[in-house]
């Protein structure tokens, strides 16, 4: 079995849109699939242009729990990332960023943790990418910038260990664990989110 390390971004449930609309300005400027068509809780129409189970057809999410996309990611190199793409054709847009390959996105419109907030878990598809999420600054400002840019609270990076690293946390980047001193488990991290607005 693979590594299959990733990031989970917990936003307000209602900011899911401006999740999936920011995540829309890392995709890679030209896609060879037509644009997914998605029917969010509430009845918000968005497109993306991803595709869900490798499909294009329209998703309607209006009674279901989850969401799954396969997003493409770019992102400024650094070591990490150029040794994880070494040998494939590197390509970088207007912004210098390169292309990292599929991420498997699994949006849960109410959180386990607090039903109130939704969780965005970005899952690494191979194991090469999983060690790179771990070791990469910039791959780690991706995702703890995109929890800025949708009123996240929480961004945590799971390495299937028995902790998880804290990268983000209620408006600042950090760096802490969960079980750890300040936080012994998930209700305590729980514990200092602000209450979402509904």
């Amino acid at each position: 079995m693979g590594l299959d390390y990733s990031y989970e971004i917990f936003v307000p449930a209602r900011n899911v849109a401006t999740a999936l609309t920011a995540l829309t300005e890392l995709a890679p400027p030209e896609r060879h699939v037509p644009p997914l068509s998605l029917t969010l809780p509430g009845g918000i129409g968005l497109e993306v242009p991803f595709t869900s189970n490798f499909k294009s057809d329209p998703v309607d999410c209006t009674s279901a729990a989850t969401l799954e996309l396969d997003t493409s990611i770019m992102v400024a190199p650094d070591d990490a990332v150029l040794e994880d793409r070494a040998g494939r054709p590197i390509e970088p847009d207007e912004f210098g960023r390169i292309l990292v390959g599929y991420v498997y996105l699994t949006v849960t419109f109410a959180s386990e943790l607090h039903p109130g907030y939704a969780s965005l878990d970005f899952c690494a598809a191979t194991s090469s990418m999983s060690r790179m999420f771990e070791r990469s600054p910039n791959m780690r400002a991706v995702f703890t910038d995109l929890t800025a840019a949708c009123g996240g609270v929480c961004c945590l990076l799971d390495t299937e260990s028995d902790h998880f690293t804290i990268c983000w946390l209620n408006g600042r980047t950090v760096h802490d664990t969960v079980p750890g001193p300040r936080f012994p488990d998930d209700r305590a991290l729980v514990g200092i989110w602000p209450v979402p607005h509904t």
